[in-house]
């Protein structure tokens, strides 16, 4: 049999070669008796699942499978988004299991472990799952009947509490949005349809191909969205398969990242909204978020790469916002796991206080930056973990790439080397697939360009 391997955010594997229900059924057999040591019976099991193929049949088979073991379960009666059953978790103080292989290709299914606080599990919890995969949950009281429940009511008035939607219609704000056939597409669509909020659809159908693209929210991904926006001159949101990331697009087509998008939302929650506190990046986020912080007296936390450092920032200590370089973001007030469909209210509603076009905004930022920031991201595939560590050990030696000098580095997740002229290279291993990924930020695409020839170089 396979091996199951459990990553950053959940077990992820090729549907029906190492995704198979033997699997699934060592996985929730471990998934049952983890919560039977923590809370015996007491707490509700939910179960939810996004479009792919057969997550509705994993799901179904998983509620049947741990009412017979005897808990209390909720299965959803529709496909839903991650963010919403994380919620739902935290509302119902109940545990969840979602299926979903989030932005993987297609061909991928996954099973996501969240406990009642509504964010992603920490590594122990994982770990002591993992422990239990080859170990039968032996049932202490009799078989119970899963019931099917819809689960985004109380989301949805979540959401209204905290995104001022009545600003929104007032501003006459028009948008395109691309539901990338996912799991947020008609959840986004029913917000705006109650506020009546006019909305150019695409792609809002279920499509286990994703409509031959990868579910994520990249440039790459999105063609029809960049060339409606261009068409018609409106901005562009959308998710990704399981609405937990967000994308954006101007008026004019361009593609603004994560890294500004977060930067900007955070100046928005300050100025506009009043928002206190610290701001929760990863290390492999922009160092704009940085200096906007800095600029602004509000102190940076960092944590290594994955929502799951983030989720635990924001249980813990006082965040203002929580953003990751890939395109995962939450906020004060909300739950500590990402977002995607907060993500674009956020971005309405930061249009709807400004008055002006979203190129605008993000011209004005930089200039009160007075920096620009580039980033690129290089995957090497590097099927062996001792290949991987091999790569990153030969850098830490290095006392410059090329003819830039490393003044300083930090082994907070993998390698970062800091340039002395303002650059950054980050080198660490995918906790999703078997990938060395190096981010790089830099001003300029020919500095860019350089470093990451330079790099391909030493590898």
């Amino acid at each position: 049999m396979s091996k199951i391997n459990f990553g950053t955010d959940g077990w992820r594997a090729i549907l029906d070669k190492d995704f198979t229900f033997e699997n699934t059924d060592k996985v929730i057999n471990a998934i049952a008796l983890y919560i039977y040591k923590k809370s015996n019976y007491e707490k509700k099991i939910i179960i939810g699942y996004d479009p792919r193929n057969k997550a509705d049949e994993f799901a179904q088979y998983s509620a049947e499978k741990l009412a017979e073991f005897g808990f209390d379960v909720e299965l959803s009666s529709n496909i839903i988004a991650t963010p919403i059953l994380a919620y739902t978790a935290l509302k119902k103080q109940a545990y969840a299991i979602m299926f979903t292989a989030s932005h993987n290709p297609p061909e991928y299914l996954g099973i996501k472990f969240i406990p009642p606080y509504g964010g992603p599990a920490e590594d122990y919890m994982i770990k002591e799952i993992v422990e239990k995969l080859e170990d039968k949950f032996s049932k202490k009281r009799e078989q119970k009947k899963y019931h099917k429940v819809f689960f985004g009511e109380e989301y949805i008035n979540q959401i209204e509490q905290i995104i001022d939607t009545e600003k929104i219609k007032n501003s006459k704000i028009q948008i395109n949005y691309d539901g990338h056939h996912g799991a947020a597409a008609h959840t986004f669509k029913n917000i705006l349809k109650k506020h009546e909020i006019p909305c150019n659809y695409l792609n809002m159908e279920r499509d286990i191909n994703f409509g031959g693209h990868m579910p994520d929210p990249k440039e790459k991904y999105l063609p029809e969205l960049k060339s409606l926006c261009i068409e018609n001159g409106l901005i562009g949101l959308s998710n990704d398969g399981d609405g937990d990331r967000f994308g954006v697009f101007d008026e004019n087509g361009c593609f603004i990242s994560p890294n500004d998008i977060i930067a900007m939302l955070l100046k928005h929650l300050v100025k506009n909204k009043n928002y206190t506190g610290k701001l929760a990046k990863t290390a492999g986020a922009s160092s704009m978020l940085d200096l906007y912080a800095q600029k602004n007296n509000i102190e940076v936390i960092e944590t290594p790469v994955g929502f799951k450092w983030l989720g635990k920032a924001m249980r813990t200590q006082d965040v203002i916002i929580a953003g990751e370089e890939s395109g995962g973001l939450s906020i004060k007030g909300h739950i500590p796991e990402k977002d995607g469909i907060i993500a674009n209210l956020l971005i309405m509603e930061m249009l709807a206080y400004s008055n002006k076009k979203l190129y605008e905004m993000y011209d004005e930022f930089l200039k009160e930056l007075n920096r620009k920031f580039i980033n690129e991201r290089v995957d090497l595939q590097l099927n062996s973990s001792e290949a991987q560590d091999k790569i990153i050990n030969q850098f830490i030696n290095f006392d410059k790439i090329g003819k830039y000098k490393i003044v300083r580095t930090s082994t907070l997740d993998g390698l970062k080397l800091y340039l002395e002229e303002g650059s950054n290279i980050l080198i660490r291993k995918s906790g999703t697939e078997p990938l060395l990924r190096i981010y790089f930020e830099s001003d300029k695409e020919e500095k860019i360009k350089e470093l990451i020839y330079l790099v391909k170089q030493s590898c």
